[in-house]
């Protein structure tokens, strides 16, 4: 059954003021950035904005997220990005409640800035590799200088903005030790984070890992013992909080909460999956992908991450002028996935962890052989966090059964 896209991915501008070492945007296979307009123009996003608003309206959506990215999406002043929004939000139905959040590098965020962000509604996210300048060294501006000093003032700014400071999205340097990474971002003040594997497939393996071809479960498991690593760091410090708030009163509570525990999307959402919820992210999980992306030249694309595949992966030869959202919903590409557990390999199928697992993010299956009907290139890492999170959930439950049994 297809499912109406709730997530829009608008891009403000297409060119970026940072040439990280690992993008595989614009050091990737796929140039086609290069061919269109640097910045989104007003016709352009009014026309996407009827475009969602008719997509809302004839599937009766009650809620729907866009994400303002680039490039770097404030290369052209916050004033570009909330017009768009402004464009989005007052074509949209009143039965709709839009939730708008612009996606940055850190490095042009001032407080003039995050003033007229927040009084335009949008709240802001961060890039980052961790919180300090030796995790960011693969951050660079084009002169090859580092991006941290302003990215920290950034993240430091936001850290006093509360709930306008939507969190940070980190990709995993095999490099960088988990427990710097994540200790980092919480002194900063993080509400919240997500951990990316970088985007590689199996003819791009990931850094530092030799992959064996797909269908054959390969050893060792690097990103997955990395991702180990942080959970227990993630987890751990939850359970301190939890034990903290019993002992103490509720406002001593507040602020042990907000200085020792971060939310995790990735962790998160392992967690849910093995508990019988739907998960809510393209990483793991069976749920049908939702998303879909709008270029500054009104072009419709899937996510961008297929990108890292080949040329014109992300393409669907469809655009805001001429195209429907529904008809995105039916593009081959789009469709395959909205299939769930129909469209997996059968190695997944064959995989005990695979409801939770869901076969990894797409555009981590590619082979040039087949396309995407393959398991992840991260497979074993992926199994390995699972069953992992599945371990210390039934740790847990097993100290619980005892404390409740055993007399006092």
């Amino acid at each position: 059954m297809t499912v109406p896209l709730r997530q829009f991915v608008l891009k403000v501008h297409s060119r970026c003021n940072l040439a990280c070492t690992y993008c595989y945007l614009y050091q990737g296979p796929d140039t086609t950035w290069r061919d269109r307009p640097a910045r989104v123009e007003p016709a352009t996003m009014r026309q996407v904005a009827r475009r969602i608003a008719e997509h809302v309206g004839a599937h009766r959506l009650d809620r729907i997220r866009v994400d303002l990215h680039g490039g770097e999406p404030l290369l052209g002043g916050p004033e570009t990005v909330l017009a768009y929004a402004r464009a989005v939000r007052e074509a949209l139905p009143g039965h709709c409640d839009p939730a708008f959040t612009v996606q940055t590098n850190g490095t042009l965020l001032t407080d003039h800035a995050l003033d007229r962000l927040a009084a335009g509604g949008v709240r802001v996210g961060l890039s980052l590799d961790g919180g300090t300048a030796r995790l960011n060294a693969r951050r660079v501006d084009h002169a090859g200088r580092p991006s941290w000093p302003a990215a920290e003032r950034a993240a430091r700014l936001l850290a006093r903005r509360g709930e306008q400071y939507a969190g940070v999205l980190c990709t995993v340097d095999l490099t960088a030790p988990p427990a710097d990474v994540y200790a980092s971002l919480l002194a900063l003040g993080a509400p919240g984070l997500d951990f990316l594997l970088p985007h590689a497939n199996w003819a791009s393996p990931p850094p530092g890992v030799r992959r064996e071809p797909p269908g054959r479960r390969p050893r060792p498991t690097p990103y997955g013992d990395w991702l180990v690593e942080a959970y227990d760091l993630w987890w751990d410090s939850h359970r301190t909080s939890t034990r903290t708030s019993t002992r103490t009163s509720t406002h001593a509570s507040a602020r042990t909460s907000t200085r020792d525990v971060i939310r995790v999307r990735l962790f998160s959402e392992v967690l849910a999956l093995l508990l019988g919820a739907p998960s809510a992210s393209e990483a793991v999980g069976l749920s049908p992908m939702a998303a879909v992306v709008v270029e500054t030249d009104g072009s419709i694309e899937q996510v961008d991450s297929l990108r890292s595949a080949y040329p014109g992966a992300s393409a669907t030869g469809l655009d805001v002028f001429h195209d429907t959202f529904d008809a995105a919903l039916r593009h081959p590409g789009v469709a395959a996935r909205q299939l769930g557990v129909a469209g997996l390999a059968d190695v997944c199928l064959a995989c005990p962890v695979v409801r939770v697992c869901g076969g990894g993010n797409y555009a981590h299956r590619y082979a040039p052989d087949n396309g995407f009907h393959n398991p992840s290139v991260y497979c074993a890492d992926l199994e390995r966090l699972v069953r992992h999170v599945a371990a210390r959930l039934c740790d847990m439950e097993d100290k619980h059964r005892c404390s409740t049994t055993t007399p006092h």
